[in-house]
């Protein structure tokens, strides 16, 4: 078989934990919320099955503690099973030692489920900036082998515009390790990078918009990486009180997602990050 051109995403999580939502659902309420995680994984997993593609699933410990029979069923589809943390706090609100912690109650987690130690992290919200430069030196001791936090673009809580926005190496501070950063995509216009790689810019743009994107990835021959989330699979989820705009950011088009995901993967050749690497002898 051959390698996939582009590495497509799950960050495993559910609607009551996106940032958006912090205000709505404190930490200390998420069990007492209805889970609704089997709504779009069920989804996901029958629209990958349909177009025999594989795919990284960035799993929260906390999902998976509570859900262990999708990481099971990962493995048993031949996904590939990495960590997206704990329970999707913002690593500057960890801290250093807070987040070594937090990466090693996950990887604990994982393998309890059947998965092997994982390889790929993803932070909460892309929160791997100059500000939080120091996860490197923690991701490097912990064996990790690749990252797809830092996201290329200006943004009011992340972002690293300046970054490289294909795949490259980056050393730790500390200058001990190095591993590969793979950021998910995004669009050069007049110099600047656009989000582009998947998330609420996937719904939000017009498929032929993310059409595009891939048809100039593939002509810069740069993997693209998309990312998604089980909540954005399930239009029937509960409605939550909050602002004009993040509601906005959170509901529209969700009815649509299945069917572009479908398309794109039709279309497109996809699969896990680590295939995308291997492909391309980095890893």
């Amino acid at each position: 078989m051959s390698q996939p051109r582009h590495a497509i995403s799950f960050d495993v999580e559910e609607y009551f934990q996106v940032a958006n939502f912090y205000e709505q659902f404190p930490r200390a309420q998420w069990d007492s919320v209805e889970p609704r995680i089997d709504v779009g994984m069920d989804r996901i997993f029958g629209a990958l099955e349909r177009q025999r593609t594989k795919a990284t699933f960035f799993f929260l410990g906390w999902i998976a503690e509570r859900h262990p029979h999708w990481v099971t069923r990962c493995l048993e589809a031949g996904h590939e099973v990495a960590s997206h943390g704990y329970d999707h706090q913002f690593l500057w609100n960890l801290g250093k030692e807070g987040f070594a912690d937090d990466l090693a109650r996950t990887e604990e987690i994982l393998m309890a489920a059947g998965a092997e130690r994982p390889s790929g992290f993803r932070a909460c919200t892309f929160t791997i900036t100059r500000r939080s430069w120091w996860a490197f030196d923690v991701l490097c001791e912990r064996g990790y082998r690749f990252d797809s936090s830092v996201h290329p673009v200006r943004h009011p809580v992340y972002g690293v515009h300046d970054f490289e926005p294909g795949i490259s190496r980056v050393t730790s501070p500390d200058g001990k390790g190095s591993l590969l950063e793979f950021p998910v995509t995004t669009y050069p216009i007049a110099g600047r990078n656009f989000p582009a790689g998947g998330g609420g810019y996937f719904r939000l743009y017009p498929l032929a918009v993310t059409r595009a994107v891939l048809r100039k990835m593939e002509r810069l021959d740069r993997p693209a990486a998309l990312y998604m989330h089980p909540w954005e699979f399930d239009p029937e989820q509960p409605r939550v009180r909050a602002s004009a705009s993040k509601r906005f950011r959170h509901y529209v088009n969700l009815d649509r997602t299945l069917s572009r995901l479908e398309a794109l993967l039709a279309e497109f050749d996809f699969g896990s990050f680590s295939q995308v690497l291997a492909g391309r002898d980095l890893i």
